[in-house]
């Protein structure tokens, strides 16, 4: 007898005792393939331990932020159906939560005709945020944080509209490309009944298999990027990022901004080493602030050299972006993007600029304002997207992402 066929919206449409049969229906469907795909080898298996290690999904906050980064990530803006409306929202996250649930456990999600494909975790992570028009479309437009909205136009910016904001983010990240491409696929294929994707943007970073942890990432002009970042784990940390006194739903979610940054590589190589120092206030190959002598010495922004000028100048990066109390500063996640070459040969590289926050009016603006006003790095760096979000909190077992504004 053939097994009966499901759709994975009619999974969520039908309530929960047709959810309950299907899911039953489906998982005797599937036995077999899990068998065979159902965790690494006892013994002889060829592949790499990375490869079977899983971040668990379930949590008070959203895997994927205070999560050690992967090698590789994807993020994805989607808008809502014109016809989308708080119903259809709630069906969307149920689904796409029962999609990252399993695919980050290594298991494949209901429907999927590639088990194999799954079976391999790789540490993904998949990070759900709401654009400020997703609480319009879901009837709970006065539950939108006040912060959570479109940035201010810096005079720096410029923005291209294909990538501005959108109403949904997935931020899908992996320690391997095969796993993030069919997870990307899984999840964008069960979202299209009721949205669609404005873009995908794809970024990399050297991944923990290759560095030692903890080393501080450089980006694609060479530098070290993220040193005084707030460490996860840490009270520092935890006051910088959870949302502990916004709405009440949002508590131990987070905020989001994601900026696309073009780099100028061509003329940063004509530039010497020296200028390139005196612009970001650090050594290019230790990190060291030009008044120390180790990647995390503390600056001293109030060293002069003898001819009573700064060391570190008035317009370098690291005093502009300086926050001197860790519990207000920005956690950066970031990830290089290198889309190739233009027709003109030239490349199309830079950062994907992924800062997460308590909140964004409070901790990102001043930095960002003061870096728009007199950074020396604006010679070379030009935001070209930029997108903010409210990331809720994770979920348990039994629950979904997003419950807890939508419930």
């Amino acid at each position: 007898m053939d097994q009966p066929r499901l759709t994975r919206r009619g999974l969520l449409a039908g309530g929960a005792a047709t959810a309950a049969g299907a899911l039953a229906a489906c998982a005797s469907a599937q036995t077999g393939a899990k068998a065979a795909y159902a965790g690494p080898p006892a013994s002889g298996g060829s592949a790499p331990p990375t490869g079977w290690a899983a971040e668990p999904f379930h949590g008070p906050h959203q895997a994927g932020i205070a999560t050690t980064p992967q090698s590789h990530a994807v993020f994805v803006g989607l808008d809502l159906l014109p016809d989308a409306d708080r119903d259809a929202v709630v069906r969307l996250m149920q689904l796409l939560t029962d999609d990252a649930r399993r695919l980050t456990e290594g298991r494949a999600a209901l429907a999927d005709t590639e088990p194999e494909l799954a079976t391999l975790p790789a540490r993904l992570t998949v990070t759900f945020g709401f654009g400020p028009d997703l609480f319009r479309a879901a009837e709970v437009a006065d539950r939108c944080p006040k912060s959570v909205a479109p940035l201010p136009r810096f005079g720096i910016d410029r923005l291209d509209k294909r990538w501005t904001g959108t109403d949904l983010l997935l931020q899908i990240c992996a320690d391997d490309a095969v796993t993030l491409a069919h997870a990307l696929r899984m999840l964008v294929k069960d979202a299209r009944s009721f949205a669609r994707v404005r873009w995908i943007q794809r970024g990399f970073r050297r991944g923990p298999q290759t560095q030692a942890p903890g080393t501080t990432q450089r980006n694609l002009m060479g530098q070290l990027d993220g040193t005084v970042n707030p460490r996860p784990g840490t009270p520092d940390f935890d006051r910088a990022v959870w949302v502990d006194d916004g709405p009440k739903w949002l508590r131990g979610g987070t905020t989001l901004v994601l900026r696309r940054i073009r780099m100028d590589l061509e003329t940063w190589d004509a530039a010497d080493r020296t200028a390139k120092e005196f612009s970001v206030g650090r050594r290019l190959d230790t990190g060291a602030p030009l008044t120390g002598r180790n990647e995390r010495d503390a600056p001293d922004f109030g060293m002069v050299t003898a001819a009573g000028f700064p060391v570190i100048a008035e317009q370098a990066h690291i005093r502009r972006a300086h926050v001197a109390d860790p519990g207000m500063r920005i956690f950066r996640r970031v990830y290089n993007y290198d889309e190739g070459v233009t027709y003109e040969g030239r490349p199309d590289t830079g950062l994907l600029f992924a800062s997460y926050q308590a909140d964004i009016a409070r901790q990102f603006l001043p930095v960002q304002r003061r870096l728009a006003e007199a950074d020396l790095l604006n010679e070379w760096t030009t935001p070209i997207g930029s997108a903010v979000y409210a990331v809720p909190p994770g979920c348990g077992p039994d629950g979904w992402i997003g419950e807890t504004l939508l419930s």
